[in-house]
């Protein structure tokens, strides 16, 4: 027997306990409440029934304790306690354990009364996120008319505000805007599929509390889907799926659900099913609420609800039973209505999706075609019913004057400010930065405080982004996500009120896979070239920046051909800067394979103050695993016992050894993997310096590394490719002849199509584009993410290194 009640009377409280009673006369009793403020549980007032009851203990939900044995005194408000799972009573113990999930749920508990969701849409690229978009904010009235990202009418979508957007057709930054939709305030933030502005997906979801991921009805998961998926695990943030154009020939959704559960290893059902594929797609059927909704009017803004249709109630019924299920398998309550063959109520279906998706053990999966207008508004429904509110989801800043020890955030606008500056955008008013608040609140003409250098700021204006437009606002409470101008700052700089000294946390930074050395096509665009590097590079942390040491060039180092090219596009356009750019290089990398001992003297020393410095210890590869754990590419470890190197040299140390990964001996490229361990030195009571030790550092490294059997690293691509069945063999033996693995080849339903996934050496891609349009007829389209760095051949390492002498001799020479 489950019973769920919720009163503010301890009569009622004990009401539940004599229906328990009444129910089984067969003991023990096991019970667990979780009741509303003031009420209480309390067997000493004579209530004699209770003898053959046992309170067997009690659990923490939020700040819910128990106050003795018998007697649980809660300390939440009404509206924490709204959810009826929080009063449960079994009589069998056998099923009796708290769910972490419970234990976990958060409720809004601020005074300000209105219901907040901060979600992402993301997707691979061509899913249909800017479309899906559009069509929100067409539903929520945030715009008046729906223009598509390839419409005729040339407008393109509201949110690719940039030129070169809707050129592409692609979404190149992530652009921010916010919505109604019924009574609650939605703030989005769209973000591009490609992988190569990967960045602005990771900084999106990085302050986010829910998202949507968008897949393509016909293609499923794709490689930029799993991409996404990495780094929504990595923020753990709840999600919604969305399988999108299901109007599209040759669409399944059962294939994508199938896809989501076996690729991506998520907990996910379908809470619709659609009413017919293809062209013959007319909406969509709710499992939940057992009713069929149609979208009808000239943009699907109107709804017609009906029964469903007697040729797809066996199938509801079959997608139903599946959903309750899946949920059976993570959820307390479902499972034991399912082991006790009870159907839910649509109540406690719609409660146990949300706790579960919440708590990041269940994705409930929606249908539609964006583009056909289908499917949305119960898409926005799904957000307000499923996703969480800020205060529900777990966030935590560091403590600077702790060890950096974890303290959650209250999320309550009346707490000490905690904001996180994610992304900067330069405008023709200046600076402008985003900012998510996750407690206390902004005020116009107030003072905040930036933790990471201590300058204090006031905040001259406030907004809150539609894309490229702007509404001022004056205040912002904990849980909004603004903009602000007049904040000079960085990209992932905590802001505080000057009160605590708690950061934030960063977030993951890919490392670039692609260079070319670029320069100004006139000396007098010199100024205006060096500007709009600085900008980009403030904005984009995926951008890198360096000038040859030999040649003087100016290098660029980014995520892909397309990344590199827009920035060069946009110094041309926002600066009036013609570049001439080189040819794009692959970013190798060098580490070693064994471990080697240095043993280093550093002494110059011709008349008056010289330099002296002594360093011993070894180097030793690392793993991938110890390189990501860690965080940085290199380990510095001090192991010196005693004074033979003064502490105040040991930082020069560490710094000697970022300079000797600068290059490495090989083919002059950054060093990676490698565990610098210092175990003893000797220094001069007046020679000694810093510059010393630094000196000395790098140079026994720069020896030791010759002797660690050094190698060179490439990036390696995971390349998608989806072509007609009939030029499989071309294709793959193309794949060959481009070193590639070929990981696993998938026929479609109907067997006329092909998605072919490989790893394939990024060298080996130049110019693959134009031999697949080859290939296939112009029929075939790949897309390729970074995957990781391994070792060359042993040929190709000494074609590079013998390539590199070359080079090297040539600009000597000159």
């Amino acid at each position: 027997t489950i019973l769920y009640a919720g009163s503010r009377t301890s009569d009622y409280c004990l009401s539940i306990v004599r229906a328990i009673s009444a129910k089984s006369s067969r003991g023990p009793h096991i019970i667990y409440f979780a009741l509303l403020q003031g009420a209480r549980v309390d067997p000493q007032g004579g209530n004699t029934f209770m003898k053959d009851i046992q309170v067997k203990d009690t659990f923490f939900v939020n700040n819910m304790a128990s106050a003795s044995v018998f007697r649980i005194v809660p300390k939440l408000t009404t509206a924490a306690a709204a959810s009826p799972l929080l009063h449960r009573a079994t009589c069998r113990s056998a099923y009796i354990r708290p769910f972490p999930s419970l234990l976990q749920s958060r409720h809004f508990a601020s005074d300000d009364s209105v219901k907040r969701r901060n979600i992402g849409i993301s997707a691979h690229i061509d899913s249909g996120k800017t479309t899906l978009t559009e069509r929100i904010l067409f539903y929520t009235g945030r715009i008046k008319a729906i223009h598509d990202v390839r419409g005729k009418d040339g407008v393109g979508a509201k949110m690719d505000s940039m030129d070169l957007e809707r050129e592409k057709g692609i979404t190149i930054q992530s652009a921010a805007t916010f919505c109604k939709w019924k009574d609650a305030h939605i703030n989005i933030i769209d973000t591009p599929g490609h992988v190569d502005f990967t960045i602005e997906v990771e900084r999106a979801l990085r302050v986010l509390d829910g998202g949507i991921l968008v897949l393509c009805g016909v293609s499923g998961v794709q490689s930029q889907s799993l991409t996404v998926d990495r780094q929504m695990k990595r923020y753990n943030v709840p999600r919604l799926a969305f399988i999108n154009k299901l109007d599209r020939q040759g669409s399944n959704p059962w294939k994508v659900i199938g896809d989501l559960r076996n690729q991506l290893k998520l907990n996910a059902s379908a809470v619709q099913i659609p009413m017919g594929l293809e062209d013959k797609h007319e909406g969509v059927i709710d499992l939940i609420l057992n009713k069929a909704y149609t979208f009808d009017g000239e943009k699907g803004e109107k709804i017609a609800v009906g029964d469903v249709p007697e040729s797809m109630k066996e199938l509801v019924e079959t997608k139903r039973l599946e959903l309750v299920e899946r949920l059976a398998d993570v959820d307390e309550e479902i499972g034991e209505l399912f082991l006790m063959e009870e159907t839910p109520t649509a109540e406690q279906l719609k409660a146990a999706i949300r706790r579960q998706t919440v708590a990041c053990q269940f994705v409930p999966v929606f249908m539609g075609s964006a583009f056909k207008n289908k499917g949305v508004q119960p898409l926005l429904d799904g957000v307000i019913d499923y996703l969480p509110e800020p205060i529900e989801k777990p966030n935590f800043a560091l403590d600077r004057n702790n060890n950096e020890e974890p303290v959650e955030v209250t999320c309550k606008k009346e707490d000490p400010l905690l904001a996180l500056a994610f992304k900067l955008e330069e405008t023709n008013f200046g600076q402008l930065t985003y900012m998510r608040i996750y407690q206390g609140m902004l005020k116009k003409g107030n003072h905040i405080v930036n933790v990471s250098d201590g300058k204090k700021i006031k905040l001259a204006r406030i907004v809150r982004m539609h894309s490229n437009e702007m509404e001022e606002i004056d205040e912002a409470h904990a849980g909004d996500v603004v903009a602000m101008f007049g904040v000079d700052c960085r990209s992932m700089d905590t802001f505080s009120d000057g009160g605590m000294n708690l950061v934030m946390s960063s977030m993951y930074v890919p490392e670039p896979v692609m260079s070319l050395a670029v320069k100004p096509a006139d000396n007098k665009m010199q100024n205006n070239f060096a500007k709009a590097l600085t900008k980009f590079t403030k904005e984009d942390p995926t951008l890198r920046v360096r000038v040859d040491s030999e040649t003087k060039e100016t290098v660029l180092s980014g995520m892909g051909e397309l990344h590199l090219e827009v920035y060069i596009e946009r110094m041309r356009r926002e600066y009036n800067v013609d570049c001439i750019s080189g040819q794009p290089n692959v970013n190798y990398k060098e580490t070693i394979a064994a471990m080697s001992t240095f043993d280093w003297l550093h002494k110059k020393q011709s008349g008056g103050a010289g330099q002296y410095a002594k360093v011993k210890g070894y180097i030793e590869p690392m793993t991938e695993e110890e390189v990501k754990e860690l965080g940085k590419p290199n380990e510095f470890k001090n192991k010196c016992i005693g004074t033979n190197i003064p502490p105040e040299y040991y930082p020069s140390c560490e710094k000697g050894m970022n300079d000797a990964m600068v290059e490495g001996a090989l083919v002059g490229c950054e060093v990676e993997r490698v565990r610098v361990v210092l175990e003893d030195g000797a220094s001069h009571a007046v020679d000694s310096s810093d510059m010393a030790f630094r000196i000395c550092m790098a140079n026994a490294i720069r020896d030791s590394m010759k002797r660690a059997q050094p190698s060179v690293l490439e990036p390696v691509m995971t390349v998608e490719i989806e072509i007609p069945a009939e030029f499989q063999g071309a294709v793959t033996a193309s794949l060959s002849r481009r070193m590639g693995l070929i990981e696993n080849s998938e026929m479609n339903d109907d067997g006329s199509g092909l998605k072919v996934v490989a790893q394939v050496p990024l060298a080996n891609m130049f110019g693959y584009s134009t031999e697949l349009r080859s290939l296939t007829q112009g029929k075939g389209e790949f897309s390729m993410e970074y995957f990781k760095h391994i070792p060359v051949p042993r040929n190709t390492q000494e074609e590079l290194m013998a390539k590199y002498k070359m080079e090297r001799e040539a600009k000597e020479a000159a």
